[in-house]
């Protein structure tokens, strides 16, 4: 934790409410995201109960398994949320726009450009914490080996046709959301809590009705405080009534943000009205005659009507806060480079979207080493990236960086125009830099400052004194004798130079995976097919 996010963290203490850490939004907001509200059974891994899901905020779709331990019931839940979601993402895959990419040539093997297709923006999913993250990747996981009808006839428990590509879809989603700066799928708590810091815990901070109740405490009413209704709370009351404030009847009165449900929840209204939903359909299934029937038939409505409204009730208030937590975000102004990003995720969702039209298998359940090492690669790289644009785009992180010594800004003092030795001297100025911040200058450090969008390296030369930093400027100057208009600092100018790079380069490529190593699972030799994985307890919902 940096030190203006502790500072940030004592200020909330202090004042009752969450303090900013963040003056834009570093992350991407869809215009249409779908937000999605799982819960799950207690004491079963990822066994579905019910979810809100939804684009509209005033019509949210209620999905629910009025008996979890029915696999047919769980089918249906898992098709109905195909029917919205897949939909969803369609909506994104037709509308495309030409864009250039670098291939290699398969004749000369050198790196060309190529027009392709990509898609003019991407779906977005928003879960309300880290958990719900989790739950879509084990979803996707649960979902995508499944086998259909038209698949495999003699399969005991077909799935409906559209549930295996959803898992799929999930499976990216939740993939994509282990990439530092991605938005195809966000966790809400996570988001907020890195725009705004609380005086609680970071483990505390993934209560979704807690977070906002430090980042915009509601007022008290009348009837609760006896005073002023306008009057307000502090953070810390707010999110300990968020936390565990219930009814007359023992409920939470901010049922947690799902998956999990509350055991008072599960114990006392939900065990019960499964219960009584069990005995409604066995007796229905024993009916003799028309009649009799006719009345089973109304007992088990009845008895599925009472969990949906139960499913709807622990739901309803967290879908409420997601879209609360949306507006907040969405008052922020966007980082500049945020787009970038997204872009990103643009030709990640293009990518995916272009396999599954090919037709492709869908993702294993252990990749292979050279596509582990390169997804690890990717997450070190966009990690660095992410870290070097949130302190660009925003002065807060930035000052941040500079107490750290990993950054410092100043004022020109002075600028000396002087050429490099060789046969074609090229300008090399020294500016003379007047700073308060301590950075961690050695021999020859290399610091680099933005010019125009892109990272214009210097070199450290000395330290006259303190407070005073020379530097020489290395590139960016333009091919000519005399450097290009506005590529060397001026006396009078404010700068800010970082000792990170802002672009972060990538390793060595790694071989393809026919040219992998046996000793790293790959050829040469002739290579054994792996048998499949047997079924475990997370591949069974």
């Amino acid at each position: 934790m940096s030190l203006i996010a502790t500072l940030a963290r004592l200020e909330a203490v202090t004042t009752g409410r969450a303090h900013p850490v963040a003056t834009v939004r570093h992350r991407h907001l869809s215009d249409r995201p779908l937000v999605f509200v799982p819960l799950t059974t207690a004491g079963e891994a990822g066994a579905p109960l019910g979810a809100l899901v939804g684009t509209d905020r005033d019509a949210p779709r209620l999905l629910v398994v009025p008996q979890p331990r029915d696999r047919d019931l769980r089918f249906a839940f898992l098709a109905e949320l195909a029917d919205v979601v897949l939909p969803y993402i369609d909506s994104y895959a037709d509308a495309v726009e030409a864009a250039e990419r670098n291939e290699t040539d398969p004749e000369t093997g050198k790196r060309v450009k190529v027009e392709v297709e990509l898609c003019a923006d991407a779906p977005q999913l928003i879960v309300p914490s880290r958990a719900g993250i989790d739950h879509v990747r084990l979803l996707g996981r649960s979902m995508r080996f499944r086998r259909t009808a038209e698949q495999d006839p003699e399969s005991p428990h077909p799935a409906p046709p559209r549930v295996p590509l959803l898992g799929r879809w999930l499976t990216h989603f939740g993939e994509r959301a282990r990439v530092p700066g991605s938005s195809l799928l966000l966790a809400l708590t996570e988001v907020l809590g890195r725009h705004w810091a609380t005086g609680q815990s970071s483990l505390e901070d993934q209560h979704l009705g807690a977070l906002l109740a430090w980042i915009d405490p509601p007022p008290v009413s009348a009837s609760l405080d006896g005073g002023d209704p306008h009057s307000g709370v502090t953070g810390a009351e707010a999110a300990r009534r968020a936390e565990l404030g219930r009814d007359a009847a023992g409920q939470l009165l901010c049922p947690p943000a799902g998956p999990a449900t509350d055991p008072a929840f599960d114990n006392k209204l939900l065990a019960p009205a499964i219960e009584r939903y069990d005995r409604a359909r066995t007796a229905f299934a024993a009916a003799e005659d028309g009649l009799e029937a006719d009345d089973r038939l109304g007992a088990l409505a009845a008895a599925e009507r009472e969990i949906r409204e139960l499913v709807l009730s622990r739901t309803l208030p967290t879908w409420q806060a997601v879209w609360r937590g949306i507006d907040l975000l969405r008052e922020l102004p966007e980082g500049a480079h945020g787009e970038e990003r997204w872009t990103r995720d643009r030709w990640s969702f293009t990518g995916h979207r272009d396999r599954v039209a090919a037709g492709e298998p869908p993702q294993p359940r252990r990749d292979d080493a050279v596509t582990a090492a390169n997804k690890l690669a990717t997450r070190e790289r966009e990690q660095a990236r992410l870290e070097a644009q949130e302190a660009l785009d925003d002065p807060l992180v930035m000052a941040g960086r500079r107490l750290a010594g990993e950054a410092f800004a100043g004022e020109v003092v002075d600028v000396a125009l002087v050429y490099s030795e060789g046969k074609r001297p090229s300008p090399r100025p020294l500016v003379t830099l007047r700073t308060d911040d301590r950075p961690y200058l050695g021999e020859r450090a290399k610091a680099y400052r933005s010019l125009g969008g892109k990272p214009q390296a210097a070199e450290f030369v000395e330290q006259p004194e303190e407070g005073l930093l020379v530097l020489r400027i290395v590139d960016r100057m333009g091919r000519g004798k005399e450097p290009e208009q506005g590529s060397v600092p001026e006396k009078g100018d404010l700068l800010c130079f970082t000792l990170f790079e802002h672009e972060p380069r990538g390793g060595a490529r790694l071989p393809d995976p026919e040219e992998t190593p046996w000793t790293h699972g790959g050829p040469p030799g002739e290579q054994v097919p792996e048998a499949p994985d047997s079924v475990t307890r997370e591949d069974v919902l």
